[in-house]
């Protein structure tokens, strides 16, 4: 959608842009991103069709074998939380992949003949996924409350959700980056499901980890899935300290926005 009207700042160079001209901006780029949206309702499927689909798939299909015959409605209580997290992992490939498309369609080239700060043009991507990766947590926890999920700790629930957008937050630097850098979507589709699929399986979201070997259980340890899932765990039914999870996943998340969103800015700005 190139329609919208990108307001025009009081300078012309990207380091006079005041704090007014860059909400401005920001706020322009996400409607115009709303506006794709609308056009191209099928870009939500993924948001509202994935967490239906592996939440049945998961607790129809393991929850008897982990949580033993008839015990399906124990494992929706621990196989949500951690499916909380894996929403964040698959969405965040969903930005570098739309990232990458704007770059071979000419829109990128657009914005960045412009005279706006460049990094609204990323800031105003990563709130639109966001967006979508609530939506697609609310479908999750919907299908959930259907399947038996339960929650002792309301505030919990919405602390769980919060941290999970945080962690999301940072990943999608991650794949913002390699938008920018790699030729294209299915390149990023490839090396996101390489990362990812180690990533999901050799952690605590669908299981235990104390049946695994040990050379996986330190993996694990190691993992910021599993810290992200047992603390959702935590703070949605309790039972368990949540304090150290909480803190790996917020330093996770921290240290990958830290690092990445510098990288991501600086290549787009140079990227010809």
């Amino acid at each position: 959608m190139s329609t919208t009207t990108l307001p025009t700042p009081v300078a012309h160079h990207e380091g006079r842009i005041g704090l007014r001209g860059n909400l401005r901006h920001i706020g322009a780029l996400v409607r115009r991103n709303l506006l794709w949206i609308r056009q191209d309702p099928e870009s939500m499927f993924d948001a509202v069709l994935m967490p239906i689909v592996f939440c049945l798939l998961f607790v129809f299909v393991f929850g008897g074998s982990i949580a033993g015959k008839g015990h399906q409605h124990e494992y929706v209580n621990y196989v949500v939380p951690g499916l909380m997290a894996m929403m964040g992992m698959n969405i965040a490939m969903g930005v570098g992949t739309g990232f990458n498309q704007d770059f071979q369609t000419g829109v990128m080239d657009r914005f960045r003949s412009l005279p706006i700060a460049r990094f609204s043009v990323l800031v105003a991507k990563i709130t639109v996924e966001i967006g979508r990766m609530l939506v697609a947590v609310a479908v999750l926890l919907t299908v959930g409350f259907i399947l038996g999920l339960s929650v002792s700790n309301v505030p919990g629930l919405f602390a769980a959700v919060g941290l999970a957008m945080v962690f999301g937050f940072g990943i999608m630097w991650i794949f913002l980056t390699m938008g920018v850098v790699m030729k294209n979507a299915q390149a990023i589709q490839a090396m996101g499901v390489l990362v990812l699929m180690p990533l999901q399986f050799g952690s605590s979201i669908f299981a235990p980890t104390d049946t695994m070997p040990g050379w996986l259980q330190a993996f694990t340890d190691y993992n910021p899935l599993s810290s992200l899932a047992d603390a959702a765990r935590g703070l949605m039914n309790g039972g368990q300290p949540v304090g150290h999870d909480v803190l790996v996943t917020l330093v996770w998340s921290v240290v990958l926005t830290a690092v990445m969103a510098p990288i991501a800015i600086h290549k787009f700005r140079t990227k010809s």
